[in-house]
């Protein structure tokens, strides 16, 4: 019964000639109207025929019949086309609007820079592609788009790291706090995690604002809250990488502290690993060439020429009139570890500029003509310059512990044998070192003094792999965000 049923209910070819019907994705279509048959029955198609369109089309022999049917199937796909095409030049659009506001995000421009960047599209689609105009202004961009874009991509990655954070067997956190510009602490926690493939994911887990106090309790906690919003276990943290702050690394109250006595707890077999972050390290260890006299001087003379809008501009306006390859001098910030080494040479470059401008405001530049002076800034520029190749060396996603202290072994070789070539008064490694010393008497360029400080500097670096570190360094996450301040001190 149920065969002969659906037999029954099956569209037949001749159909299409006697009632101009057609079969589209599994029901009976009118080529005259487009209206659709709920039930492939032929009394219903024939009844739908009769009373619509018989008295039209009555005249018509079966083969002017069959010439009408094939020119409406003809005007029913075209119809069908256009359709289809309106929907994936629609979808075009969305992904394109995805597209534009991922790069918004990515760079830290403000969500109404969509706007700006469709009006450029526009001008160069008129100039270009003008048949492609409309596609173009489908595209949306606006600030309240872009800005639904963006949370829309967030929370997919965010759904995509829970979900691969349930195949982990093994992840490790790295925790920052650092000030911005307002003065507002920000608290940055990343995530790697392995899987049983050995496949390591690593990702920025959360960052939070922080209006208050910044102990080790309060880190804790907004660390504890990124663990556990993303449902990890407490018995698959095996690693912890920090700064040397003591809310970081007290093993009390700081957050070391806390994250033990949570995993004991939670009854966690493993042993947690903590780990001196240590990009940081090499930034501490470039204190040691106890220079800060050189720094605070430049420091002070560039404050002095970028501080005031009126040195600043009269010193760009000195640069242009000498002819400089140079127009400005950049700020130095003591968190921005890499400004120092750009600060330095610039300033080195321009010595003698900035020494006839500061004469020209009625300031002494003796101690910036000294010869001593000039062999301390050269070299401070120079050392500078590789333990910022080092740092940028050890930064980046992928990182693993053990090629990054294969990084400062290797910069530990490099300066005993820059101190040997130092000792015998060969700087060739030091190019503003060889600049100096072709102006002065050799027997005046300190190069004992800065062998010893190379070998100062050497001493202090992480050379050996931290205690227990084993397998379980692969997973450690390689760098932390640093949020950058903005210059605000003053030199008058």
């Amino acid at each position: 019964m149920a065969k002969r049923k659906a037999e029954n209910r099956s569209f037949l070819d001749k159909w299409e000639a006697e009632y101009l019907f057609t079969y589209v994705k599994d029901k009976p279509v009118c080529l005259v109207c487009g209206v659709n048959v709920a039930v492939s029955k032929e009394y219903n198609i024939r009844r739908h025929y009769e009373t619509k369109h018989h008295d039209k089309y009555k005249d018509l022999d079966m083969t002017q019949r069959s010439q009408k049917v094939e020119e409406m199937k003809i005007s029913l796909v075209s119809q069908q086309n256009m359709f289809k095409k309106a929907t994936s030049q629609s979808e075009a659009a969305v992904k394109a609007s995805y597209i534009v506001a991922a790069e918004i995000a990515k760079s830290a421009r403000p969500f109404n820079e969509g706007e700006f960047m469709k009006k450029c599209m526009m001008k160069v689609c008129d100039l270009v592609c003008p048949e492609k105009k409309q596609a173009f202004s489908n595209v949306s961009l606006s600030r309240n788009t872009v800005a639904d874009r963006t949370c829309d991509l967030a929370t997919n990655l965010y759904d995509q790291l829970m979900e691969k954070g349930k195949d982990f067997v093994a992840f490790s956190l790295a925790v920052d706090e650092s000030c911005d510009a307002s003065d507002t602490a920000q608290l940055s926690v990343f995530i790697r995690g392995v899987d049983s493939n050995l496949c390591v994911t690593e990702e920025l887990l959360g960052f939070k604002s922080m209006h208050g106090t910044t102990t080790g309790k309060e880190i804790f906690e907004e660390v504890s809250k990124c663990v556990t919003e993303i449902k990890l276990p407490w018995d698959k943290l095996v690693a912890l990488t920090t700064d040397g702050a003591p809310a970081m690394c007290g093993k009390k109250s700081g957050l070391v502290g806390m994250v033990r006595e949570k995993m004991r707890e939670e009854n966690c077999a493993g042993e947690l690993t903590v780990y001196h972050c240590i990009i940081h390290q090499e930034a501490l260890c470039a204190k040691a060439l106890k220079m800060e006299h050189v720094m605070t001087t430049v420091t002070q003379v560039v404050n002095f020429i970028r501080a005031k809008g009126l040195n600043h501009r009269q010193f760009k306006s000195f640069l242009e009139e000498c002819g400089s390859e140079y127009a400005d001098v950049p700020h130095h910030t003591e968190v921005r570890w890499l400004s120092r080494g750009k600060v330095l040479n610039r300033c080195f470059e321009l010595r003698e500029e900035i020494c006839q401008f500061l004469e020209t405001k009625g300031k002494d530049t003796a101690e910036l003509r000294e010869q001593k002076f000039l062999c301390e800034l050269a070299f401070l520029c120079d050392i500078s310059s590789h333990l910022d190749a080092l740092n940028l060396q050890l930064q980046g996603r992928g990182r693993i512990i053990t090629d990054m202290y294969a990084a400062v072994r290797a910069f530990k070789t490099k300066l005993c044998l820059w101190e040997n070539q130092m000792l015998q008064g060969n700087p060739c490694h030091f190019p503003c070192c060889q600049s100096i010393k072709a102006q002065i008497s050799t027997a005046v360029f300190p190069c004992a003094q800065f062998a010893e400080k190379l070998s100062v500097l050497a001493g202090d670096l992480p050379t050996s792999m931290p205690r227990n570190a084993s397998l379980n360094c692969l997973v450690i996450p390689s760098q932390l965000m640093w949020k950058m301040h903005q210059p605000t001190s003053k030199w008058s």
